[in-house]
């Protein structure tokens, strides 16, 4: 099975059309202003209609209140929504609830047993899609929750895959994600930074890389 790729924390239309004509299955955009990778609803707006029909659209949202999450469910209207802050099930619960708009829910890993800290997610209406990525260091302070560039330990999520599908992000780049892959069986890989010449700034040809790559490996059978 072939996994499928998602480019996140496209700001250009050039980015997008490169991440779309390499094959991407969904693209990213980041709606949050710490981020060197923040648009704001206008610009995704744009950006998830030249995606429409062509790549499925996800806009990420940290801690969002419930005026912006509708907004940009009204506004945007991707075809998911990535929550990648402290959203407790019960938030993402209310969330999912507040609309037709799917949910993924991102999970930070550190250490052995983190990744138990999805299952309440899990249930019927809240996440729709879990998403592994690393935690950002304790020491950090206003370490993006997300985007950091930082890997962790893939075996960490050790039969995981045999539970559920999910995504996984964090440190990947063309030059480590088969073994990513291999090693922890994600149907999706998760890339921005990865993909990036500096931050906030996509490379194309790092993107074409980063797809080719991911789209020959295979997800082993569970």
């Amino acid at each position: 099975m072939q996994p499928k790729v998602k480019i996140c924390g496209l700001t250009t239309q050039e980015a997008l059309e490169a991440a779309i004509a390499a094959g991407a299955d969904f693209v990213g955009f980041v709606i949050f202003p710490k981020s060197p990778r923040h648009v704001d609803i206008a610009g995704a707006k744009a950006l998830a209609n030249t995606a429409r029909n062509r790549a499925r659209s996800v806009v990420l949202l940290v801690d969002p209140d419930d005026e912006l999450f509708d907004r940009v469910c009204a506004e945007v209207a991707p075809d998911l929504i990535q929550l990648h802050g402290h959203e407790s099930p019960e938030r993402v619960a209310k969330l999912r609830a507040r609309g037709d708009t799917a949910i993924i829910k991102a999970i930070g890993i550190k250490a052995p047993g983190d990744a138990e800290k999805a299952e309440p997610y899990r249930r019927p209406s809240r996440a729709d899609l879990i998403l592994f990525d690393a935690a950002p260091p304790p020491d950090a302070g206003d370490a993006l929750p997300g985007g950091n560039g930082l890997s962790f330990d893939w075996k960490i999520l050790d039969g995981v895959a045999r539970r559920f599908d999910f995504a996984l992000a964090g440190g990947l780049n063309a030059e480590n994600v088969r073994e990513a892959i291999r090693l922890t069986g994600a149907a999706i890989v998760d890339v921005s930074s990865g993909v990036e010449k500096a931050p906030g700034i996509k490379d194309p040809q790092r993107i074409v890389r980063f797809l080719e790559t991911a789209k020959s490996t295979s997800v082993a059978a569970r």
